[in-house]
């Protein structure tokens, strides 16, 4: 497991102590569970993104009405 020096402001300190509090855990734990918590955001912002780019394809859109077609459900 790596190390990671952060500097803080009075915002993140504020942030920091608000989360340590309310998930009664360390500064570290807390600092891991905000960066997992954005990456998760991060994740799902880019699916949603994926997903209207290919419900706004007509290539996209023609294909999967082919296969719902072919297995009968359309």
């Amino acid at each position: 497991m790596g190390t990671l020096n952060v500097r803080t402001d009075d915002a993140m300190e504020k942030a920091l102590v608000e989360l340590t509090a309310a998930r009664h855990s360390s500064r570290s734990e807390a600092v891991r569970y905000a960066l997992l918590q954005t990456y998760k955001q991060l994740l799902l912002q880019q699916a949603n993104a994926d997903a209207q780019r290919l419900a706004d394809d007509p290539d996209d859109q023609a294909e999967m009405l082919a296969i719902q077609r072919f297995m009968g459900v359309a």
